[in-house]
């Protein structure tokens, strides 16, 4: 499901953003630390910009196996400055492995922000941000596996999507558009996920200081419509408290296959007012989404918790992770950090073995509503 941005009523429409031109492979680009890039092979094109493969620069060729990938837009485009402005401020690599310690994790799902700088073509300027590389993406998996995961799976995703907020929120951002889409698999270990796509993110607490709250009628349903916090709905500017709920939206989602709001989705006010009458009756929300008798209480419990939130209130996030692992207790099972994407009826495995899942293509994204879709490699 695509983002929908509000209509500006009486507003003319947004500039018309120019195309970015392909670069052969060998072109080198040097980011604004004097580091030099060589791009590879090109392995997505959307409407405005272009993702090569890339490394560091040297006498090989840059080849298959390349560790990163280059964005690459038209300097006055703007989307791409958007998210460039979160990865400069917040995932510099020496930050993310400063944090992974203090806290103890494995790793963090959080991209790795290599380089940025301006490249001039043929009298044209061109914005370029390194990333890491990176492999499917969920949709991706979600759609191979008859379009559920099993429960131990979903609360496996959704612990190290915490990790993942409880970061962003500490470095004062907010992602805004947490959905299966935008969360990518690692091309060298598929049992870790990153969330990606931060061309939403907003800075909330700016200096310490929380944006107020503050409804905005040419804002309303900004994000994807189907997951999308009812502040958001509201026109109210993104915060910690509609992160949380996104990802309790994407938990149902991803369990029970359906959200009761999405055969409504042309009708935004409608999909906003089911959002609040189950809010209101999370209850109704699990019966209508799990109809069987094997409700998975802890996603009710998740809910109930984000509802308790105020606008600027900062989430005690280990009680949001204590619920998730309550959940995988009650499977006999624990956090051992592995994902299993077999398909899977009633939450629960078809069958004690499968097949080993081969990742055939990745999904990147530059920041808009463009999706770019490439070739394995």
């Amino acid at each position: 499901m695509p983002r929908v941005k509000a209509a500006q009523g009486g507003k003319a429409g947004p500039k018309k953003r120019r195309l970015a031109e392909q670069f052969p492979a060998g072109e080198v680009m040097i980011d604004m630390s004097k580091k030099e890039w060589k791009l590879g092979l090109p392995v997505g094109q959307g409407g405005f910009g272009c993702i090569y493969l890339a490394d560091m620069n040297s006498s090989k060729s840059v080849g298959s196996d390349a560790p990163c990938v280059v964005k690459v837009e038209p300097s006055d485009n703007g989307p791409l400055f958007t998210e460039l402005k979160f990865y400069q401020r917040a995932a510099k690599p020496e930050q993310i492995q400063k944090w992974i310690r203090a806290h103890k994790l494995k790793y963090l799902g959080v991209p790795k922000y290599w380089g940025s700088g301006l490249h001039d073509k043929n009298g044209k300027s061109y914005r370029f941000m390194i990333m890491d590389r990176f492999g499917s993406d969920l949709q991706k998996m979600y759609e191979a596996n008859a379009k559920r995961f099993s429960r131990k799976t979903v609360l496996q995703l959704s612990l190290r999507i915490l990790d993942v907020l409880e970061y962003i929120h500490e470095h004062e951002y907010v992602h805004g558009d947490i959905k299966a889409a935008n969360l990518l698999l690692s091309c060298r270990n598929p049992d870790q996920v990153y969330l990606v796509d931060y061309g939403l993110a907003y800075r909330y607490c700016p200096d310490g200081v929380h944006k107020e709250y503050k409804e905005d009628p040419k804002r309303r349903h900004d994000g994807t419509l189907e997951f999308t916090s009812i502040d958001a709905h509201n026109g109210v500017a993104p915060s910690r408290r509609g992160d949380l709920e996104i990802l309790g939206y994407c938990m149902i989602k991803w369990l029970s296959g359906h959200l009761p709001w999405e055969d409504s989705l042309k009708d935004p006010n409608y999909v906003r007012d089911s959002k609040i009458r189950y809010r209101e009756d999370i209850a109704s929300l699990m019966d209508t989404c799990f109809p069987e008798k094997n409700k998975p209480d802890e996603i009710a419990r998740f809910m109930e918790t984000v509802k308790l939130l105020a606008y600027t209130e900062r989430p005690v996030y280990q009680r949001f992770r204590d619920i998730l692992l309550q959940g995988l207790k009650a499977l006999g099972s624990k956090d051992d950090g592995r994902l299993d994407f077999r398909i899977v009826e009633n939450g629960s495995m078809r069958a004690k073995s499968g097949p080993k899942v081969t990742v055939r293509s990745i999904t990147l994204r530059v920041p808009g509503s463009e999706r770019y879709s490439m070739n394995s490699f």
